[in-house]
């Protein structure tokens, strides 16, 4: 067979790429670890395109299954986002009800005579600040408004009802504003859910949590009238501690007719028709400059019928804490017991209280309604007060200046009884004296005392008087608050940031009195008398130095008060004695002693406090004479 070249180079190329393909598989082919390696990786890719789809059917599934829970459940439609409020006003007052939980959210107060710290309105609270919340529980689900949206319907300028769709009912939260007034009526009523709750239900649940702005200049001050006020239903007004740790946790069964949220002249109060269980109260304290004061929570029970068929009705108050603006506001509220929102405004101890209450309240509003400056009507009113004690105050001094002039008699018994033994001689002695000339060492002490009561409340009255807030007077642009004439921007550790004038003046006036009455007394005792009281007289210098570092942050009209009542007295006292004639003070118990003479002759013994103690200090010194006898026996 005869094969050409051509033929036999064709092979051979055939051949050889044959044998070069084969050459290529054997060392470019993937190992047996490489090819497990790749199949593994499909499987994952397989996997999880499956798991994909796996998910997308179980999301489909769950859409579905919320679709038909959300059906079912009676709270679906009022847990649907509805955002917008709703604004009520009057003359006075005006709120703000947002539609989250219908609760109010902002109140503003529109009568021009309160500003706030900026000039503008006292915004009472806003939105962050109030949290108000009713729950009731029901039998497939639990109402709490603050998780709920209401819509407004009704609407006019003082009212609104909102209402929030439950089941096949709905909960009607209605409020309305009384013309003139600061008060907000509350109607909380279930409609066509008889079914919803539990046959058990009687009641609901309130939580409110208010943090309580700072309405004054100083922060300390407010923060001691800020605090949780109720009243009980045996007619008795307590509040929560406004002093002491920074956080006052109550927890206690008890029922109330009303609770309020109050700072040093603002309040919100929630009062009643039936009686509310309080089971818990807790006030807590917020650090200075961030224009918060603290923060109020109280959890209460109040009646509820789910049938709807009578409305749970409440009412708030949402303004001043002003004497005569409480009890006419509590007047419209038509109660058939006493709520006393009066009580709000502190007066005091119950005695200090009634003097408050029955005469300085009524004797300021007949001042302030002059339309004078306060610094004028504080200026009267201490005028007037000083007329009022100054019998007290001249009975007291006389007492002192009979002392004085009786001092020669006395220096004489004091020669007379030297010995140590002889002391309490030498006290009968001088008791006896004072007896028989009609003078009491004790009359100079009981007049200043009865004065006691009058200090001590103007010292409760004036700092609450809401009169005084935002009125300037000199230098004081606020007597409400301290005057910090000098501010040096830091705090100073019981001083504080300032320095009030007002307290300086009255701590000088102060010593200045004290210094004229130490001069009194010490004109009528004996030098041993003298030298016993000279710790009162470090004293008369200490007590205002105590007086400035408690009162530099009290304000301003209570000091300019006590600076007028120190001066004033000061005056009297210089007076009095100025016009004093001590040669015919002396004549005057000359012929009291011999009157007296007259009487211990005819077997008569006055009734008096020193005869009294005389007769005291006779029986004291026959039964120290009686044990001195019997141990001279022994």
């Amino acid at each position: 067979m005869n094969i050409d070249k051509n033929t036999i180079i064709g092979w051979t190329l055939m051949a050889l790429v044959m044998f070069g393909f084969m050459a290529y598989e054997r060392y470019t082919a993937p190992s047996q670890e490489e090819m497990q390696q790749w199949q593994a990786k499909q499987d994952s890719i397989r996997l999880a395109e499956a798991n994909k789809e796996l998910e997308e059917q179980n999301r489909e599934a769950r859409q579905l299954l919320q679709q038909a829970t959300d059906t079912l459940n009676p709270l679906f439609a009022a847990s649907q986002k509805q955002p917008g409020t709703t604004r009520l006003h009057n003359s006075l007052l005006s709120v703000i009800i947002n539609n989250e939980g219908a609760q109010i959210c902002r109140a503003e107060l529109l009568d021009s005579v309160y500003r706030g710290k900026e000039g503008g309105n006292v915004i009472l609270f806003d939105e962050s600040d109030n949290s108000f919340s009713i729950n009731i529980d029901g039998k497939q689900a639990n109402i709490r408004t603050a998780d709920l949206f209401f819509s407004p319907t009704e609407q006019t300028d003082t009212s609104v009802v909102m209402v929030a769709p439950i089941a096949n009912g709905a909960l009607r939260i209605s409020y309305s504003l009384i013309p003139g007034s600061y008060l907000v009526d509350v109607d909380v009523q279930a409609v066509g859910l008889d079914g919803f709750f539990p046959s058990k239900t009687r009641t609901m649940d309130l939580v409110w949590s208010q943090k309580m702005k700072q309405q004054e200049k100083g922060y300390d001050f407010e923060n001691r009238y800020s605090t949780i006020t109720y009243r009980d239903v045996d007619n008795d007004t307590n509040e929560l501690s406004s002093m002491g740790n920074d956080e006052d946790e109550t927890e206690f069964e008890e029922c109330v007719k009303w609770v309020s949220f109050k700072t040093q002249f603002f309040s919100q109060v929630l009062i009643s028709d039936a009686d509310m269980s309080v089971s818990h109260m807790k006030s807590e304290k917020i650090e200075a400059g961030k224009g918060y004061l603290k923060t109020l929570t109280a959890e209460l029970s109040a009646p509820f019928d789910p049938s709807g068929r009578q409305p749970s009705r409440f009412a708030m108050y949402l303004g001043p804490n002003k004497f005569t603006t409480l009890s006419d506001n509590e007047k419209l509220l038509g109660a058939s017991t006493d709520l006393d929102l009066r009580s709000l405004v502190y007066l005091g101890w119950p005695v200090i209280r009634w003097i408050n209450r029955f005469f300085m309240i009524y004797l300021f509003d007949w001042l302030t309604g002059w339309g004078l400056n306060m610094g004028i009507v504080l200026l009267i009113l201490t005028i007037f007060i000083k007329f009022l004690v100054y019998p007290l105050m001249k009975k007291s001094y006389l007492s002192s200046a009979n002392m004085r002039v009786l001092r020669p008699k006395i220096e004489e018994l004091t020669k007379k009884y030297t010995r140590p033994e002889d002391a309490m001689l030498k006290q009968q002695e001088t008791m006896k004296l004072y007896s028989e000339y009609g003078v009491s060492p004790m009359g100079g002490c009981l007049p200043m005392l009865i004065q006691m009561p009058i200090w001590i409340a103007l010292f409760n009255f004036i700092p609450n008087a809401i009169e005084l807030r935002g009125q300037s007077f000199l230098w004081a642009d606020d007597l409400s608050t301290y005057d910090d004439v000098i501010n040096w921007g830091f705090n100073i550790w019981g001083i504080g940031d300032h320095l009030s004038l007002f307290c300086v003046l009255w701590c000088l006036a102060t010593v200045a009195s004290s210094m004229f009455s130490m001069k009194q007394q010490q004109d009528s005792m004996t030098p041993e008398q003298a030298q016993q009281m000279s710790m009162m007289k470090w004293m008369t210098y200490i007590m205002p130095l105590v007086f400035f570092f408690s009162f530099n942050n009290y304000s301003s009209g209570l000091n300019y008060y006590y600076f007028l009542s120190s001066l004033t007295s000061a005056l009297m006292m210089w007076y009095l004695r100025k016009t004093t004639d001590d040669a015919a003070l002396l004549k005057k118990l000359e012929e009291r002693h011999k009157i007296r003479q007259q009487q211990a002759a005819s077997g008569k013994r006055p009734s008096s406090m020193m005869s009294r103690l005389q007769a005291m200090q006779e029986k004291q010194m026959e039964m120290l004479r009686q044990q001195q006898e019997a141990k001279n026996k022994k």
